[in-house]
């Protein structure tokens, strides 16, 4: 079963406590309908988005707004994408990038991407890759594309994926503190065994951020479900049927 804090239905909006905490090292969605409310993500916290599919894009565009200035909003650093579900997809980068006014090739370079295929491989990635890459490329964000999935791998058995994700969960909290970075993972595998709800709780529990994207009624839902000092809260964004196009538009 998942964590307890995790099930609130009622998301009173906390406008100005959000406001409030606008400050240096947060890095923010440049979406005006979440940012109103959600000043951004933050430096040495885990975070976590899960749910719709939308949560790739929310990763794209984090992965470029990474790289603007900071008085644009942005932390003037390199992404690294740590890609477990084969998720990345330049074509959506680039028109991000050329969105805010940046060359494509240039802002696809300053993204470092790693593919995992199984969680063997994904493990010395983050065990031993992970924090090497942060210091070489200096980067302050990282992005983890659908964590979950390779540690529920029928050729994974169970209890060696509990033990390893929990540890994994652990260091990721630890490095995102250590090296004052944004570790943003995300779950978009919407398996409902007990492996894959286990292995959210671990993670949601290990995470200072826990959003989720649901679509309701022809629309988006961003519902921030836990913060330290934010009130949660739900907000729409955008239809579910928009196109990337559409979405960058906006």
């Amino acid at each position: 079963m998942l964590m307890s804090r995790r099930f609130i239905r009622s998301y009173p909006l906390c406008v100005a406590t959000a406001l409030s905490e606008k400050s240096n090292g947060l890095l923010a969605l440049g979406l005006p309908e979440i940012d109103d409310c959600f000043p951004g993500f933050q430096r040495g916290k885990l975070a976590v988005l899960f749910g719709h599919s939308t949560c790739k894009t929310l990763s794209f565009l984090l992965s470029v707004r990474c790289q603007l200035p900071i008085k644009k909003e942005g932390l003037n650093c390199r992404a690294v994408y740590v890609d477990c579900g084969n998720t990345f997809d330049p074509y959506s980068v680039s028109a991000i990038a050329q969105k805010y006014s940046l060359e494509p090739k240039r802002a696809l370079e300053n993204i470092s991407v790693s593919r995992a295929f199984t969680a063997y491989q994904l493990t010395p990635l983050i065990f031993e890759k992970l924090e090497e890459a942060l210091k070489r490329y200096r980067s302050k964000l990282v992005i983890i594309s659908d964590v979950t999935r390779l540690f529920q791998d029928r050729d994974v058995p169970e209890d060696q994926s509990r033990e390893t994700f929990i540890k994994m969960a652990h260091h990721l909290s630890e490095l995102a503190l250590t090296r004052r970075a944004i570790i943003v993972a995300t779950c978009l595998h919407q398996s409902h065994s007990s492996r894959s709800l286990f292995l959210k709780s671990v993670l949601f529990g290990r995470a200072s951020t826990v959003i989720r994207l649901r679509a309701s009624r022809g629309a988006l839902k961003f519902i921030l479900e836990y913060h330290p000092s934010l009130t949660p809260f739900a907000v729409d964004f955008y239809s579910n049927a928009v196109t990337m196009d559409r979405f960058l538009e906006d």
